[in-house]
């Protein structure tokens, strides 16, 4: 069937003889406002639980909000070019907090231009290798495809009369969840973390943070993803911490990795010298093991795409299918890979910038593709990264590129290609959403390439700031993915790792594939402290128990759908709070040190945060 047909035959929301406002000066004010506030959530998400969480829906219900109901304004494809710059925003970060962050650990300091040239330059790739591939997967493919965000997010911008609703609970969030960080780390009111050691079994503890993010997201991803989580933090700090310190008991010199003798360790000291090194064995196989499992789909969506090219070449008069020019997307790919192939402060190198190239090209690919079947939740981004960055430091390693600037390039490469990927699954997104409510994809192509300028030049800033203040890697800031990559890149360069300990890790992941359990949900629960995943399973929990009592399908979805804005709401608003927190610590700001209240306080107010989602969350739609 013909482009021309596909294209007569689809009745978008927006016909295309019309042409109302779209990237307009408020949608871009708009955009780069929402693009900046969830991309810091999404970065301070994922460096504290390896996860991150679509920003499409809240963005496009608080602009629908302000457009509408504020501004009077009422173009929806306003409205989508909002959400377009948003999320494009927030999937850039994500693909950045899963790298970068090595080089903080390896106490490389990368400078803010430095980090923003980078970003820009897999954002740049991400969204220009994808545009000649619209009309095969989005047009062609728009039976078979589903792109299940980005039609929901169509829905919701369909339904734009609710925004203002909707809209209310995203703020009332946001102002629990920022409130919130302000007592626990700026006021210090009460602790924003409480544990236990448990009686007579040595260095077995549970713990708890007090996050109302954190109850966000177990109710985003539910209440089974988050038992899975749970499950993890229960073998490791219930089995795996108890057991090192009663065999580590006897012996009276240091274990590698670790420094001091078992015995004179806590649990907190036992997790930071083996469990997370479990723990990154655990995350590396599950990553390896998503990769493998897509890896039918994978190659389905690499050969299917592929052919998307021999038709990039079309041209049409229709509005809704005007794209960029392929000379500018030519021309925009060799200034990026120029740059970083002779910017001094990158400069990976014709090898370096040979691999980047044929990785990213393929990555991103098969992110525009797969995330059409299964959904940009479940692509398999991290699982990419980790394959492209073995061989990555495999190739280097074998021509002589060794040691720390070897693994500083190595990691410069796979960044890229992990924000190239990242960012291609969400432009396949946004422009499927595009297609169904009538957009011009040229002027989305164009809001998603503003989109990752914005967020280039500030999330470095939000890098350094995070890294300022708590450190990545440490208990405050786990930062999973990164503290991997950094592990596999030293450990290819420099062959130091416990490779032990991350045996088991694997082995661990492994028995929980045979179960028909994915690993990876396990993994990062595994290696987090149980402390991050308890919120997390709480929040699960809430979602399960609406579910349960809940049974029309309808309700339910329009339950969820209260629950997930509000849950969108703490997680940026304390986001937004902690990155404020760090900006204050960075510039010399001393706050207390005590808490004024004791753990009790804590979970009561966790306690009062947990139950106003579920109320919120459980109230029966209007008829």
């Amino acid at each position: 069937m013909s482009k021309q047909n596909n294209q007569s035959e689809f009745k978008p929301y927006v016909p295309a003889s019309q042409n109302p406002p779209q990237f307009t000066w408020v949608a871009m004010i708009i955009g780069a406002v929402l693009a900046i506030v969830f991309g810091a959530a999404n970065a301070y998400l994922g460096l504290i639980v390896g996860m991150t969480v679509s920003a499409s829906i809240p963005a496009a219900v608080i602009s629908m909000a302000v457009l509408r109901i504020i501004m009077k304004r009422t173009s929806i494809l306003e409205n989508n070019i909002v959400q377009t710059i948003t999320s494009t925003g927030e999937s850039l970060a994500a693909g950045v907090i899963f790298t970068l962050p090595a080089l903080f650990i390896w106490q490389l300091e990368p400078s803010l231009t430095t980090i923003a040239i980078i970003a820009l330059a897999g954002g740049i790739l991400g969204v220009v290798l994808m545009i000649p591939l619209r009309r095969a997967l989005i047009v062609k493919e728009h039976e078979t495809l589903p792109y299940p965000e980005g039609t929901a997010c169509a829905e919701v911008l369909h339904a734009g009369e609710e925004g203002g609703k909707g809209a209310k609970l995203v703020m009332g969030g946001l102002g629990i969840g920022a409130v919130f960080k302000l007592l626990t780390d700026a006021v210090k009111a009460f602790p924003s973390t409480v544990e236990w050691e448990i009686y007579k079994f040595k260095n077995a503890a549970i713990g708890m943070d007090t996050l109302p993010a954190m109850l966000g997201v177990g109710y985003i991803i539910g209440p089974r993803i988050a038992g899975i989580m749970f499950a993890g933090g229960v073998l490791g700090w219930l089995g795996i911490i108890p057991l090192i310190s009663f065999i580590g008991d006897v012996a009276a010199t240091p274990i590698y990795p670790g420094e001091v003798p078992i015995s004179e360790m806590g649990f907190h000291d036992i997790w930071d010298n083996y469990l997370r090194y479990i723990g990154a064995g655990a995350v590396a196989f599950g990553g390896i093991m998503g990769l493998i499992k897509t890896m039918p789909t994978i190659i389905s969506s690499f050969t299917g795409s592929i052919k998307g090219f021999s038709a990039s070449g079309d041209t049409t008069d229709l509005r809704t299918d005007r794209d960029l020019p392929m000379s500018l997307i030519a021309v925009l790919t060799v200034i990026f890979m120029g740059i970083l192939l002779f910017y001094p402060t990158i400069n990976v190198g014709f090898i370096g910038a040979v691999l980047l190239f044929i990785f990213g090209f393929f990555f991103v690919t098969v992110s525009s593709r797969i995330v059409g079947v299964v959904g940009s939740s479940s692509n398999p981004v991290s699982g990419m990264t980790i394959g492209a960055l073995i061989f990555i430091s495999l190739t280097l390693s074998a021509i002589g590129q060794t040691g720390q600037a070897g693994a500083a390039t190595a990691i410069i490469i796979g960044s890229v290609v992990c924000i190239a990927a990242a960012i291609a699954g969400d432009t396949s997104q946004d422009l499927k959403t595009g297609y169904i409510v009538g957009a011009t994809p040229r002027w989305q192509q164009i809001a998603q390439l503003y989109g990752v300028l914005i967020s280039s030049i500030v999330i470095g800033f939000i890098l350094i700031l995070l890294d300022n203040a708590y450190g990545f890697g440490s208990a405050e800031l786990p930062a999973p993915q990164a503290v991997l990559m950094s592990m596999i890149v030293d450990g290819i360069m420099n062959g130091d790792l416990p490779w032990n300990l991350i045996f088991i890790g694997a082995a661990a992941a492994a028995t929980v594939e045979l179960f028909g359990i994915g690993s990876l949900p396990f993994a990062v629960g595994l290696y987090l402290p149980i402390h991050t995943t308890a919120p997390i399973m709480l929040g699960g929990l809430i979602r399960g128990i609406i579910s349960r009592r809940t049974k029309n399908k309808d309700e339910l979805d329009a339950k969820n759908e209260r629950g997930i804005l509000l849950a969108s709401g703490y997680i940026a608003g304390e986001a937004l709070m902690g990155v404020i927190v760090a900006l204050a610590v960075t510039a010399g700001v001393a706050f207390p040190e005590e808490t004024i209240f004791g753990p009790f306080v804590s979970l009561i107010a966790i306690g009062i945060v947990a139950w106003y989602l579920f109320h919120k969350s459980n109230k029966k739609p209007a008829k």
